[in-house]
């Protein structure tokens, strides 16, 4: 993938230098220190240290300097000395002070396991934070000083303060108070309102959530939860409650034993809890202990049961809140260009003034008359590009609610819509956001025949005619007394009918599974328990719940054919035949699915027949191995993933008596062992797995949400490379990229194998830096390792795939992979998800979008843009992205034109007037030209296109061009300044040219040709014209006429009202704008931009 590319260990700075080629020293002190003694035995086995990294077929025979060919996987040399500090060094100082104070105004209370006592009133005394959930960036006392702060933060408004502050120091007052405090006044109102208003949302939202309580509980001593809003996975989890508090008489002894529940300290593992509960009332004492069975963290929903509980962690404690990121200020890319570009205009306005009083001579008190040309120039920096900025952005954000092609759009952050117009890397979850998680069957295939949607009416005829026949032999079979094991068993192996399959295969999917049919009460409050004759089994009734949508979708579909799951408990389950026969199974031993076996299983005794049968399911890998030879089902199962089908292949095994027992009794054994326990239980499990029947190979499609297809291709036409980043199963993760054509179906998947070391990583990457153009799929854990030990290198391949699919991460691993993004690239980063697993990921982005779903609105309303579905993101980067930030790339690089062009005509009226510090235009006439003159019609742009949005929607490769920042550039800028120094020149070399008897007549001739020159040359930038740009046009010179005859304080009217005076004014007008007219027509007909041949 790339060739170039070595990969180094993390080491210290003694054995870097110690090496010369490409043999490495052990880690020195400092986190590779840390680590466990495992995984130092198993590098110092390896001699990793000794051995050299290879990276090419041929051997490893590049010196160490061809690691620094890499531009970003290089090893930074720090800058020291004085170039570090103006390379912003003084920025890191300040930083790191700010935070040194803050640590110590708010110290962090230390973390600790803690002890709850139930029956104990006088003991609780410990501390706890508040119960509650805060996502406000301000409290009363921190709002003005935290916005003034984040205003005055950038050089922008800082200088133009500093600026307005020097008006109160009468030597270097040149003006009118109002004209520098009144626009600074409206962009810090505006500023604190706006903030004001996200804040008080903010807070509402708050309290909503705040005001949710849980306060049930469950009879059986087990209940179902849902957790998608803390792990992403809209699966239901199984809870089971203390045992010994299951046997209390009545709810309200809980208050009246004596007990404690004791629990480690809090921390960010959503996976993992460790505990114990001791009830001291009792004769022995009784202790229990707890794992995340027994726990229901914040965040999480009750779906079925109730419960009652003791609360451990609160507030900022809860793991939900842990693993979610302070909400922080976003600033735009634009935003930060436009403030470089002030640092070098104010460079140019203090070059400019040095100049002055150079040429003055550094006559009299120079220094005041530095000032004093400072502030003369100081139009050089506008502050209405602030004002303009910040009402634009106000408009493109009303614009993107406005548009009906994207209906429940909404801009929560109302600074940075620019940015999706600067989009590289596109990170998603998978869950709710490309997909419904609504599990549909599509696919039976029984090895010589298949059956899909359109054909399930022939299973369900042949499952009722199969179970006909059964119910018609058991009824001779128990009127001739004729056992039916005996008959079964004593039957010739004939090859089996296709009804016979298909009934063999339906009640397996009918029988391998943890799912619990569920029937909601109808009697009154608090009747949880009937008796099994009195439930109400009709199928509007019943509900589902299981630990994973497959397996719902799965017993759906066999209730679909006929053959329904009307109740299970923990010892049995019973099936509805077509027939209406309840068919009651006793569930001996179930093996849930885990990662690491792919597989599950369940072993169920016939109760009318005693049969004892094996069923198991799991992914073809690994099923592969365990059922019978076969020619079918390795093709089948490819076939399936191509369609982008969740396969699962099912197998049976019968068990007599005694090998059952036999295997019972090794199985016990085996869970009571200290030593090994896990290793020698899944042994056992395998001494099953043998030579199993094949029944079928199911496939299962998880919904995707509506246009994910076309959006996603328009997406990365459009040059964003695209991440999937979800808490699910590598192989649902893998299955969904390849269903919503994340991966195209010709491009080759590269799974990372799961490592635990340096060298098992070390490796891994070795063989993943040998493919190429090929998609990348890693699990949370993997990734973890490799970060730890190859951080620039695994960024490096990772950035050149296609696509890279991370399952299995934590809400921290998916942030932590954003601001890696954003580290190593440099790229804009937008972030996508539904859940509130994805609020730490979307508020570390440059952009976050939330889609309102199932797993709720805390996405939504903590990202930047809420959408109500996934393909109204096309429109939303590509038609109002890419708009947002051309218009505002127009909008800055012309309201500073509007500065500079006036800023030029006051320094050649001051070199004329022997380098006076007088300003040519006073009063009125500057805040005047600003506003009224020139405002409506500077702003209009914020209403021109380049292309038509159904153009931009069919053409997406024209989103490329923005990635590259052309729009706003310095050479676009250099233009500009070059324009603005020529327009200035002219007009007012051309006005005292011109000029015959008074000094006021250069006022009259050059601020008139001053407003023209600025209308037109908003005519020349618009592309697009708007019935409102015309108007803004019109109203403007109108304004300004009509001005004339109440200026008497700068104008001479009655010359004003000449034919000298407009034929002076259109001349000097003429001259200043036609060039300009005609390189634009010959730059449009020699080197047409790449809109215009689209729009032609």
């Amino acid at each position: 993938m790339a060739e170039q590319i070595p990969l180094y260990p993390v080491r210290s700075a003694a054995a870097a230098a110690s090496c010369k080629r490409a043999a490495y020293s052990a880690a020195g002190p400092g986190p590779g220190a840390e680590r466990s003694s495992r995984y130092q035995l198993e590098d110092e086995s390896a001699h990793l240290d000794e051995m050299p990294l290879m990276m090419s077929e041929e051997g490893f025979e590049n010196d160490e300097s061809d690691y620094h060919k890499l531009p970003r996987a290089r090893i930074l040399r720090r800058k020291r000395g004085l170039e570090w500090f103006v390379c912003g060094g003084w920025k890191f100082l300040c930083t790191s002070c700010c935070d040194w104070l803050i640590n110590i105004c708010q110290r962090k209370k230390e973390l600790k396991a803690r002890t709850v006592w139930l029956g104990y009133p006088e003991k609780c005394e410990e501390k706890h934070p508040r119960n509650s959930i805060k996502n406000q960036k301000y409290n009363v006392f921190t709002f003005i000083p935290g916005v003034l702060y984040e205003q005055f933060k950038f050089f922008l408004n800082l200088y133009f303060l500093v600026v307005s502050c020097s008006q109160f120091v009468p030597a270097l007052k040149i003006g009118y108070l109002y004209t520098y405090w009144a626009p600074l006044g409206f962009v810090l109102a505006v500023t604190i309102m706006r903030e004001a208003i996200d804040e008080f949302r903010r807070f509402q939202r708050d309290k909503e959530v705040n005001s949710q309580l849980y306060s049930k509980l469950t009879v059986r001593g087990s209940c179902f939860i849902r957790t998608d809003q803390l792990d992403g996975e809209t699966d239901w989890k199984l809870k089971v409650a203390v045992s010994c508090t299951q046997r209390l008489p009545a709810l309200g002894d809980l208050f009246s034993i004596n007990a404690y529940v004791y629990a480690q300290k809090p921390q960010l593992d959503i996976h993992s809890f460790e505990g114990t509960f001791t009830r001291e009332d009792s004769d022995p004492p009784i202790h229990e202990s707890l794992s995340i069975e027994n726990t229901l963290w914040a965040s999480t929903v009750v779906a079925s049961g109730t419960i009652i509980g003791v609360v451990i962690y609160t507030g900022k404690e809860t793991r939900s809140v842990m693993n979610t990121s302070n909400p922080k200020s976003k600033v735009g890319l634009l935003d930060l260009e436009l403030n470089q570009l002030t640092k070098a205009l104010f460079l140019a306005l203090v070059a400019l003034s040095v100049v002055m009083v150079t040429l003055q001579g550094f006559s009299g008190p120079w220094y005041r008359s530095l000032f004093r040309f400072l502030l003369l120039f100081s139009y050089i920096i506008p502050i209405s590009l602030r004002v303009n900025l910040d009402m634009g952005k106000a408009a493109y954000g009303w614009m993107i609610m406005k548009d009906e092609n994207i209906p429940g759009t909404v801009v929560r952050t109302s600074t940075i819509p620019e940015e999706l117009g600067r989009l590289v890397y596109l990170l998603t979850d998978k869950t709710g956001t490309l997909t419904r998680n609504e599990m549909v069957f599509k696919r039976l295939h029984l090895g010589t025949v298949s059956y899909g949607t359109d054909t399930m009416d022939e299973i369900q005829n042949q499952l009722m005619n199969s179970y006909s026949q059964t119910q018609s032999q058991t009824s001779g079979n128990n009127a001739s007394s004729t056992p039916p094991r005996k008959a079964q068993s004593s039957a010739p192996k004939v090859r089996k009918s296709v009804s016979s399959r298909v009934h063999e295969a339906v009640k397996a999917v009918a029988l391998c599974h943890n799912v619990t049919p569920v029937y909601e009460a109808r009697g009154a409050a608090g009747e949880t328990e009937f008796a099994e004759a009195d439930q109400d089994f009709s199928d509007d009734n019943r509900t589902y719940q299981a630990s994973s949508p497959d397996e719902v979708a799965l017993v759906q579909w066999t209730e679909s054919v006929g053959l329904t799951l009307v109740n299970r408990d923990l010892t049995s389950m019973q099936l509805r035949t077509p027939s209406g026969q309840i068919l009651t199974y006793c569930i001996l031993q179930t093996f849930p699915f885990t990662s690491e076996s792919k597989r599950m299983g369940v072993i169920v005794r016939d109760e009318s027949t005693a049969e004892i049968t094996f069923y198991m399911k799991g992914a073809d890998v690994a099923m592969s191995a365990v059922v019978q030879y076969n020619d079918w089902l390795g093709e089948e199962c490819g076939n399936m993933a191509r369609e982008g089908l969740r396969t699962l292949v099912v197998a049976k095994r019968a068990l007599t008596d005694e090998q059952y027992q036999d295997f019972e009794n090794r199985y016990n054994q085996a869970k009571l062992s200290i030593h090994d326990r896990t290793l020698k239980v899944a042994a056992v499990v395998e001494s099953l797995e043998r030579e199993m029947e094949l029944l079928c190979l199911t496939g299962v499609e998880d919904q995707l949400q509506t246009d994910v297809r076309p959006t996603l291709e328009m997406l990365r036409n459009a040059g964003l490379k695209i991440w999937m980043l979800t808490g699910d199963k590598l192989e649902t993760a893998t299955c969904i990229a390849k269903s919503s054509h994340l991966v195209s179906r010709t491009q080759d998947t590269h799974v990372f194998r799961p490592v635990t070391s340096r060298g098992e990583a070390h490796l891994e990457l070795n063989a993943f830096r040998r493919k190429h153009d090929c998609a990348l799929v890693i699990s949370g854990d993997s990734l973890e390792v490799c970060l730890k030990y190859y951080e620039h290198e695994f960024v490096e391949l990772a950035c050149q795939c296609p696509a890279v699919v991370c399952c299995r991460c934590t809400p921290t691993q998916k942030a932590h992979i954003v601001r890696l993004l954003q580290q190593h690239t440099g790229r804009r980063t937008c972030a996508i998800g539904d859940g509130g697993n994805d609020v730490s990921m979307i508020q570390a982005a440059d952009c976050g979008i939330g889609i309102e779903g199932k797993e709720g609105r805390q996405a939504s309303l903590a990202a930047d843009f809420s959408v109500s579905q996934f393909k109204h993101i096309g429109r939303l980067l590509v038609v109002h992205g890419r708009s947002s930030y051309k218009r505002s790339a127009a909008l800055s690089q012309f309201v500073m034109h509007r500065g500079l062009i006036i800023s030029t005509m006051q320094a050649v009226f001051s070199s004329v007037f022997y380098f006076a510090s007088v300003p040519l235009y006073q009063g009125f006439l500057m805040v005047g030209y600003a506003t009224v003159y020139t405002m409506f019609p500077v702003f209009s742009l914020v209403l021109d296109q380049d292309v038509k949005p159904e153009m931009a929607m069919l053409y997406p490769e024209l989103y490329k061009d923005l990635t590259k920042g052309r729009s706003l550039s310095c050479k676009t800028f250099l233009v500009w300044v070059l324009i603005s120094i020529y327009q200035g020149g002219i007009l007012m070399f051309g006005a005292l040219v011109l000029f015959e008897s008074e000094f006021v007549h250069v006022v009259a001739i050059s601020f008139t040709a001053l407003v023209l020159t600025e209308l037109l040359m908003v005519a020349l930038t618009v592309r697009t014209w708007h019935w409102l740009m015309a108007v803004a046009e019109l109203l403007s010179l109108g304004c300004y006429v009509a001005s004339l005859a109440f200026l008497n304080q700068y104008f001479d009217v009655p010359f004003i009202m000449t034919v000298t005076f407009v034929w002076k004014v259109s001349a000097i007008t003429v001259v200043s704008c036609l060039p300009l007219y005609v390189l634009k027509y010959l730059k449009r007909k020699l080197s047409p931009p790449s809109y215009s041949k689209l729009s032609s």
